[in-house]
């Protein structure tokens, strides 16, 4: 098969490579799927740029665990171990596939195990539906579980355009929020569309500074200290990060259950975890219209580091996908 090869740590455009590796086999456990898309995510950049990403040169002596990257597919199933219960082949599907033999979606075909995986929505494309798993549980698990979201409460979405922010906002919707979008101005329209009550242009006004207090803050591309978001909270307020730069994430990480111990303010960090269970109650919702992808751009699996570059711009209204074609349709070179 076709797939982008992580060669050693670093830079995507310096360490990928399209390359024709072996076909994965399926364990007992997984399916073996030919997927027609995937999507980029922060993770990816992570992934590639390896543990010492802060010293290339020392983190080229790694060999990656990842040879092959990306966290999100669709796809059809081709085969499956005789364990699987779920799913059978021709089972059009959508998920996550990031472990086990760290062969990842940017390929035309991974293995995956049946908890990774649910049925993809009979109302999108392969493209649409590749966008969806890492980002929108990423949204889902920070509103319901991190931040105990409740209808009528005033949440805000910071970071509102992105992969996460999209979903979050209509997430937060289908939860009976009254729910505030930031964003960039030419990211104003778009928050509306998607179901935002309210939209604040961040480069005409900090909302850290109004004096509005919030019930939950989401920061999916969090720009502000901790303790910016702290003083916008509500009494039983609650931060949850999911995104930001590293400095704003080691803060996080750090202050986060000190600031929460000390106060009535609760101020989270996580990392969102793949499950089937979250995957079918959000084709639920995308098949019922209460939430649709939002897609920037789409690129095909040989310019895998263009799309990460892009997406990286931090510019990507949405998401950024991977059109995977088979064979000698495979388009685009690293």
């Amino acid at each position: 098969m076709n797939a982008i090869v992580t060669t050693q740590y670093g830079p995507p455009a310096d360490v990928l490579q399209l390359r024709e590796v072996p076909t994965p086999k399926p364990t007992e456990t997984e399916v073996l799927i030919k997927l027609y898309a995937s999507s980029v995510n922060p993770l990816d950049g992570f992934t590639i740029r390896g543990p010492l990403f802060f010293f290339p040169k020392l983190g080229r002596l790694l060999k990656p665990t990842h040879k092959i990257a990306g966290a999100d597919f669709s796809g059809r199933i081709e085969s499956i171990g005789r364990d699987i219960r779920r799913f059978l082949p021709g089972d059009e599907v959508f998920g996550a596939s990031f472990r086990g033999k760290g062969l990842g979606g940017f390929a035309e075909y991974a293995c995956a195990r049946e908890d990774s995986l649910a049925p993809k929505p009979s109302n999108l494309s392969f493209e649409e539906a590749a966008a969806v798993p890492v980002a929108a549980i990423t949204a889902l698990q920070g509103l319901r579980d991190q931040g105990q979201i409740q209808p009528g409460q005033k949440v805000l979405i910071d970071g509102a355009s992105g992969g996460v922010g999209t979903f979050a906002v209509q997430i937060a919707k289908s939860f009976g929020a009254e729910v505030t979008a930031v964003c960039s101005p030419r990211n104003v329209d778009r928050a509306r569309a998607i179901g935002a009550d309210h939209v604040i242009d961040y480069t005409r006004e900090d909302f850290t500074l109004s004096g509005l207090r919030y019930d939950l803050i989401l920061g999916a591309n969090a720009h502000h200290s901790i303790f910016d978001y702290r003083r916008a909270l509500n009494k039983d307020g609650i931060f949850v990060m999911v995104g930001g730069g590293f400095a704003r994430i080691l803060q996080a990480m750090s202050l986060g259950p000190l600031l929460s111990w000390t106060g009535n303010k609760k101020m989270r960090f996580f990392i969102a975890k793949i499950n089937g269970r979250d995957l079918l109650l959000l084709k639920d919702l995308l098949e019922a219209g209460k939430i649709v992808p939002v897609i920037d751009r789409r690129y095909p699996l040989g310019e895998v580091a263009e799309a990460l570059r892009y997406r990286e711009e931090g510019h990507a209204q949405g998401k950024v996908v991977i059109t995977i074609c088979h064979g000698k349709d495979v388009q685009g070179s690293v």
